[in-house]
C-alpha cells in the first residue's frame, strides 16, 4: 500500500532498545505488544530504536515498522530526527530515565510512557556527577517539559512515584503489564527445594543477593538449589561470585531460554526470587504466579509491592537479612506457599494482553484526538498484509 493512500492514523514510539537488544527486557516487551495491538486496530506503527551488532536496520516485524539508528547515546538524536519528520498522529516517548524530549519537535500530541522512576539507579549506573545530573534531568526537567502531556504507566504505585515528582494524577493513565496464559509444561514441582530467578543479567536487578540467600542458607537446606534465567553482561561477574560463596556447585545459570524452556524451569520451581532494585511492574511475578510459584521481592522496588499482594501471593521484605527470611519462611510451610500459589493463578488469570491493549488504544485515541473507535479486526500477524 502506497504511503500517499495510507489514510490509517500514524503513531511513532521512540524507545531506547527493542527486545531483540542484548540488554532489552519487560518494559521493550510492553512496549512492543501495545504497538502490535495498536497495528491490530489499524494504525501505522513505527518504532525508532537503538541499533545494536546483526540487527536489521529497518524491517516489518508483526505490523509495525522498526527503525534502529546510532547507539545508547546516539539513539536520541536519531530518534529526534525522525520525530521532527514523521507525520504522526501521536508520538509516545518512552522515558526509560532518559526522556526523547519528543515535545521540543513533534508536530502532533505526545503521550510520555513511563514504567518506574529511576532515583536509585542513576548514581549506581553513572557515578555521582553524571547520575545527579540525570535524576535532575529525570525528576525536574521532564516534568516541566512534559507539563501539558499526558502519561501512562503500569502501576499505581509508579503513578505515585510521578505524583511525587510533580505530575498531576489526573493526567497520568495506569494500563497494565499484560500475560500471555502459560504454554502446557512437561515439568512437575521438583522434589528438592528450588529457587528461581528470571531476569536480565545486569547490576540493578541484584542477582547476586538470590546467590547469597542459597550462601546463608546452604547448611540449613543441603538439597537446596538456584536457577538463573536469563541473559547479560553481568553473567560473568555472577558466576564468580557464586564461586567466592562457595555455591557454585548449587546455582545454574542457563542463560537466556526459550518461551517454553522458561516455563518449564518456572512449573518446577518453589521460589521466585525478584531482588531488583526497581521494576515498573514485573511480568515474571505474574508469569511465576501463573504457575502457583510465589514470589518474594524487595517492598521499596517500586510496581513490585502491586504484583506482589503481600502476604497472599507472595512476601515483600525490607533488607537482605528480611529478604532471607522471608525465603525460608516460605521454603519451610508448604502450606503457606500452596495457599500463595494457588491465590497468584486466581489473580495472574485476571491479566492479559488483549484487555491491557484495549485500554492502551483508548488513552492513544484520546490523546490523539481520534474520536471513532477503531475496532480491532486484524490479528498482529495478519497486518503483515498491508504494509508496503
Amino acid at each position: 500500500m502506497s504511503r500517499s493512500r495510507d489514510s490509517r492514523p500514524r503513531v511513532l514510539l521512540v524507545n531506547w532498545r527493542d527486545t531483540g537488544h542484548p540488554e532489552g527486557g519487560g518494559s521493550e516487551r510492553y512496549v512492543e505488544r501495545m504497538a502490535e495491538s495498536l497495528a491490530a486496530y489499524g494504525y501505522r506503527v513505527e518504532i525508532q530504536c537503538a541499533a545494536y551488532p546483526g540487527a536489521n536496520p529497518g524491517e516489518w516485524r508483526d505490523g509495525v515498522r522498526y527503525r534502529r539508528r546510532g547507539n545508547k547515546f546516539g539513539v536520541y538524536l536519531h530518534a529526534l530526527r525522525a520525530i521532527k519528520a514523521a507525520r504522526a498522529n501521536l508520538v509516545v516517548d518512552v522515558q526509560n530515565g532518559m526522556p526523547f524530549f519528543a515535545k521540543l519537535v513533534a508536530g502532533c500530541p505526545v503521550l510520555v510512557l513511563v514504567h518506574h522512576v529511576h532515583r536509585e539507579q542513576w548514581i549506581s549506573a553513572l557515578g555521582e556527577t553524571v547520575g545527579r545530573l540525570g535524576w535532575w534531568i529525570e525528576s525536574r526537567l521532564a516534568p516541566w517539559l512534559f507539563r501539558n502531556c499526558r502519561y501512562v504507566t503500569v502501576s499505581e504505585v509508579t503513578k505515585g512515584e510521578l505524583a511525587d515528582l510533580g505530575i498531576d494524577r489526573s493526567r497520568v493513565d495506569v494500563v497494565p503489564n499484560g500475560l500471555d496464559a502459560p504454554p502446557p509444561c512437561g515439568a512437575q514441582r521438583s522434589d528438592r527445594p528450588t529457587l528461581v530467578a528470571v531476569s536480565r543479567l545486569v547490576p540493578h536487578k541484584r542477582i547476586e543477593h538470590a546467590i547469597d540467600v542459597v550462601a546463608a542458607l546452604a547448611e540449613r537446606w543441603p538439597a537446596l538449589r538456584l536457577e538463573i534465567v536469563g541473559h547479560g553482561p553481568w553473567d560473568t561477574v555472577l558466576r564468580r561470585h557464586a564461586e567466592a560463596r562457595g555455591v557454585a556447585d548449587r546455582v545454574t545459570l542457563h542463560g537466556w531460554l526459550d518461551e517454553q524452556g522458561k516455563h518449564e524451569v518456572l512449573a518446577r520451581s518453589w521460589l521466585h526470587l525478584c531482588p531488583s532494585v526497581k521494576e515498573g511492574w514485573g511480568i515474571v511475578i505474574m508469569e511465576a504466579a501463573s504457575h502457583g510459584v510465589p514470589s518474594v521481592a524487595y517492598r521499596a522496588a517500586g510496581g513490585v509491592a502491586e504484583s506482589i499482594v503481600d502476604g497472599r501471593t507472595g512476601l515483600l521484605a525490607d533488607d537482605f537479612g528480611d529478604f532471607t527470611t522471608r525465603v525460608e519462611e516460605l521454603l519451610t510451610d508448604h502450606a503457606r506457599r500452596a495457599r500463595m500459589g494457588l491465590a497468584g493463578m486466581s489473580r495472574a488469570s485476571g491479566y492479559s494482553w488483549d484487555q491491557s491493549a484495549e485500554m492502551f488504544e483508548s488513552l492513544v485515541r484520546d490523546v490523539a484526538g481520534l474520536t471513532a473507535p477503531r475496532p480491532r479486526i486484524l490479528t498482529a500477524h495478519r497486518v503483515h498484509e498491508l504494509v508496503d
